[in-house]
């Protein structure tokens, strides 16, 4: 992995344009559900470049260093996940031993600095959406893992190129019962790392504004924005590299844009759920439904 690789593509720039895209995809077709006409195709980046000519602004008593460091953390980590996951789908020999751990770590770090700056704030309602947030990563993560765990069982590594490559020689994970639940369970799961609807508790515009952003503003907002947008494109990224790689980057795309339709019709055919019914969701239901695809990926289902 060289600075090429971090900074242009598959990293930030690339990262960054997609994830732009994304959004646009994400708001335009939310629009034409609501029957609305939506923005134009420029306006993420219309937003993010008025953001960076505008004044950052720290609340009083907020701790300064934690709350203008925070929202770098998730963007770095986000950045460097995406870069692990267009290597693996582009150069099948590319990676090392245990990435796939590696970006499991790294996905947690976005909800983390949401975390830290929200609390840094002193905000009460940051510290509300911070607080909600915090409970939604104990609530999504283990069947986010277990789901994780059937892919590693199906194609005996846990290095990203050799799932990869395992997948577009023998046949997608997702083409098997146990892979199709897991992948069920990721997808809802991705939606409570994104905190889209159902599971948008922490930034519950109706009831607590904007949760843990509601202090930030200028450079320091767009990157948290530029943030949510690239974790749009990367989280369902992921997912096709995990699940069902194509060996085209062409296939790749493709099989991102069917993932994020679905995400975004999650996010628009459901209302919002509290936090005792997201515990119930993932701690009782998912997590049950996840541990018998891993049975079923361990006797060969």
């Amino acid at each position: 992995m060289n600075l090429i690789n971090f900074l242009i593509f598959p990293g930030l720039v690339f990262t960054a344009f997609c994830g732009m895209l994304a959004s646009f995809i994400d708001r335009k077709v939310t629009a034409r559900i609501q029957w609305r006409q939506g923005p134009p195709l420029l306006q993420p980046a219309y937003d993010f470049v008025k953001l960076l000519g505008k004044e950052t602004l720290v609340p009083a008593g907020a701790s300064r260093f934690t709350f203008l460091a925070a929202p770098l953390f998730g963007f770095s980590a986000i950045i460097l996940v995406s870069v692990i996951i267009w290597n693996a789908l582009r150069f099948y020999s590319y990676g090392f031993s245990g990435d796939l751990i590696v970006v499991i770590y790294l996905l947690t770090i976005p909800s983390i600095s949401f975390i830290m700056g929200g609390f840094a704030s002193k905000n009460p309602f940051a510290s509300i959406g911070a607080s909600r947030e915090m409970k939604l990563i104990l609530f999504y993560e283990l069947p986010f893992v277990l789901a994780m765990i059937i892919p590693i069982i199906k194609t005996g590594s846990i290095k990203m190129t050799e799932i990869v490559n395992y997948q577009t020689g023998t046949g997608a994970v997702a083409g098997s019962v146990s892979g199709m639940i897991a992948l069920i369970t990721a997808i809802f799961c991705i939606q409570a790392k994104l905190c889209l609807v159902p599971f948008d508790t922490p930034e519950a515009e109706q009831e607590i504004i904007a949760g843990p952003f509601i202090e930030y503003s200028g450079p320091v907002l767009g990157i948290l924005k530029l943030t949510h947008w690239m974790m749009l494109f990367v989280l369902p990224s992921f997912l096709v590299a995990v699940f069902f790689p194509s060996a085209t980057f062409i296939g790749n795309i493709l099989r991102y844009l069917i993932l994020l339709v679905v995400v975004i019709l999650l996010r628009n055919t459901n209302p919002r759920v509290r936090i005792d019914q997201a515990v119930k969701f993932f701690w009782s239901y998912l997590n049950i439904f996840v541990i018998i695809g891993v049975i079923l990926a361990s006797v060969g289902m």
